[in-house]
């Protein structure tokens, strides 16, 4: 990973996007924003903006991946607005396995002791988080072998 480069994440839905930008050391993952689902055109032209304004230079896009290691049909939507994104844009695009994301957000605010009732909320946002901070992770024990 070349330093000083960002990198966006999506957590993409049937309703919403979650959004997540790295630091610029490619080392932290924060929460950035939830976008409404539109069209795989619109979301699509939606990240490349957001990319842009966040200087990002790779966009990772979380894929729903079986137990058994076969893409599952929300996770061919994910290739598909993967391939729109590559379409629209000149950014580099990573699909990457977000298996367990939306559980690693749930036990997240529970130890952030979130309440139960604020807990039942969309977790599109930390999903995203936790889809990049595990990209970000595999990278840095990459480049530490």
């Amino acid at each position: 990973m070349n330093d000083f480069a960002r990198i966006l994440a999506v957590d993409p839905g049937d309703k919403r996007l979650g959004i997540a930008i790295s630091d610029f050391t490619g080392t932290i993952a924060s929460p950035l924003c939830v976008l409404p689902h539109v069209s795989r055109e619109e979301d699509a032209r939606a990240i490349l903006t957001l990319a842009e304004e966040k200087e990002a230079s790779l966009i990772v896009i979380g894929q729903a991946v079986n137990w058994d290691g076969d893409i599952s049909f929300q996770g061919r939507k994910s290739t598909r607005l993967a391939e729109k994104i590559r379409t629209l844009g000149s950014l580099p695009v990573l699909l990457w396995n977000e298996y367990g994301s939306t559980s690693a957000a749930i036990n997240a605010r529970r130890m952030m002791n979130v309440s139960r009732k604020k807990r039942a909320g969309h977790l599109d946002d930390l999903a995203a988080t936790v889809i990049l901070q595990t990209y970000l992770d595999s990278q840095s024990n990459l480049e530490e072998s």
